[in-house]
Parts: C-alpha cells; structure tokens; sequence
C-alpha cells in the first residue's frame, strides 16, 4: 500500500546550479532530473516492529517516485540483544528494499552494547561486526539495486555522492555522547580505548564534512544534505564534548557555502523541523520520527524548482 501524506514542508532554496563529476575521475549522477528519498531512523525498535517492518519495505518499494532509501541508524532498540543473528537479519531486510540503500550506524548497534540487557558486548568488537556485515564492500550501497558512493579511507560507513545537483554526505555521529559516555564496568585500557576510538572518529566526521562542502563548491552544488543518527541538539547534547566540533564545523561550512543545507538526524524519535545553528540560517534540520516501523519520511530533491527540499510524512 502506498503510505498516505500527513504533512508537507518545504526549505526555500538558494539559486546556484552546477556541475557533474565527483572529482575523482567516477562518474555520478549529477542530472537535473528530481530525486526521491525514503529516510528512515530508530527501525525496527523490538520484536513486534521487526515483525512491520517488511510492510514497512513494502510500502516504500510500491513508490514509484523513489529512488533511494536512507536509513539513520538504530537498526534496533537500546535495551535487546547487540547478537549477530539479528543484525544478519537486518542486512537481509535492507537487501529486500529494490532501491539502493545507504546506511549509517546508530548507537544502539555498537556504542551502546556495553549494556547488561544488551547482552555485554565489547563496543569496540561491535563496531567492527557492524562495518564487516553493512560495509563489507566499501563503495557500494546496500539494497536490491546498488549505488556507488564515494567512502572516506578507513571509515566505509562515511559516504558520499552527487546526484540532482546536490551533495549527499552521511556521517558517522552517534548518541550516547558519540562514544564518550562511559561503558558499563569500564576497566582503565577499555577507557583509553574507547577515547581513542571516538577521538579519531570525530577527526575523521571533521574531514568529512569539510570534504562535503569542498565538493559542493567545486561542483557549484545547489545544495547539501547531511546524514547521521544522532540528535546533536537535544538536551545535553548541546554542549555534550562528542558533538561540539562537528556541529561548530558544520555551521562554519554551511554559513561558508550559502546555498540551501538540509541535515537530517534521527536519536530523539519525535519529528521535528528547526533551524538550530544562528550562524547559518540556511540550514534547515529534520529529525525523523523513530521508534516506529508504520512511518517514513519522503523526500524529494528538485534542483528545477524554486523549493529544492520538500518532504511528506507517509504512514504506512
């Protein structure tokens, strides 16, 4: 069944178009031509969404318009097994979607694992399990149809591509103070290594990003959309250490660029539509709504219209 439109929004765009190479000698699509995407986050949270969620593939397969499907992380909810069997699982899931899809990891899959009732994983081991299974081929999207992407040396689940004159970027940003938070029964070398590990990740989201915004530029871009799981800006979050440079360099980068940013986070679980960073006015952030497998967001990118980001919350 196709899902039923509840709201309609749109961010005003800027006018600048633009070019048609990934700059490093691939070939991407950089047409002219409308994109739609299916965004998801925070799916299938238990065993009674897990169950939905095939209606869930369903739903977005039967829309002809859609092209591609993002899912933000989160692929489970924070209190059930981190075992491999489901994850397994949930790659066959991501496969049934006939699109390409690109995803990128929650903190419930990996950082959060440390938990008894997770079943007390080694994040660290966690994470690598995620990037074998998801990212076993580096540059290559998920789903039935593949897409190729632009990957960063070192951190496969960090894509890019452009397509319909607009930059596409997912970074990996996670919750629980993107790795920062203690673990449980943290011993002194799991400490040293769990920093490390987030340190180095948030050098390497740094990069990406400005890599993002370089590409947009040199392509001359008419806009920019960032992905990543965590809701840099609820609560404590907005001045939590694992997400002040990223948010810092995102506002610098999109301020810098002028054209209409479009950063999509998931994490909270409540829909929202806010414009977070004053130093950049331009960006508009969407945090999709979670915990739910009867909900997708669909996107559509239009570089021929005045509007260039408009998107509809479709029920299942």
């Amino acid at each position: 069944m196709r899902g039923l439109l509840i709201a309609v929004c749109a961010v005003l765009a800027l006018a600048t178009s633009g070019a048609a190479a990934a700059g490093n000698g691939t070939p991407v699509n950089a047409s002219a031509n409308a994109l739609t995407v299916a965004v998801i986050g925070d799916s299938p949270y238990g065993p009674e969404q897990l169950a939905q969620f095939p209606a869930l593939v369903d739903d977005v397969n039967d829309d002809a318009k859609v092209d591609l499907v993002l899912h933000l992380g989160d692929i489970k909810s924070g209190s059930t097994l981190c075992a491999d069997d489901y994850f397994s699982t949930m790659f066959s899931l991501f496969e049934t979607f006939k699109d390409p899809l690109v995803y990128t990891p929650g903190d419930n899959e990996w950082t959060d694992c440390h938990r008894p009732n997770n079943g007390g994983y080694n994040p660290l081991e966690r994470l690598a399990k995620v990037r074998s299974l998801f990212f076993a081929d580096p540059g290559t999207s998920l789903g039935g149809r593949k897409k190729q992407v632009l990957v960063q040396a070192g951190y496969p689940e960090n894509q890019r591509w452009l397509q319909s004159r607009v930059v596409f970027s997912v970074v990996h940003v996670v919750g629980s103070n993107n790795n920062l938070a203690p673990w449980t029964n943290e011993t002194p070398a799991q400490r040293d290594l769990r920093i490390a590990e987030a340190n180095a990740r948030i050098g390497a989201a740094l990069a990406w990003v400005d890599s993002t915004f370089e590409l947009a530029e040199d392509e001359g871009a008419r806009g920019v959309v960032l992905g990543m799981q965590a809701d840099t800006f609820f609560g404590a979050n907005e001045t939590a250490t694992g997400f002040a440079s990223i948010v810092s360099r995102i506002e610098q980068r999109a301020a810098a660029f002028g054209g209409p940013v479009l950063l999509l986070q998931g994490d909270t679980h409540v829909f929202g539509v806010d414009h977070p960073l004053a130093g950049a006015p331009n960006l508009t952030r969407i945090v999709v709504q979670g915990e739910t497998a009867s909900e997708w967001l669909r996107l559509t990118v239009d570089p021929r219209a005045d509007e260039l980001f408009v998107w509809e919350r479709m029920q299942v």
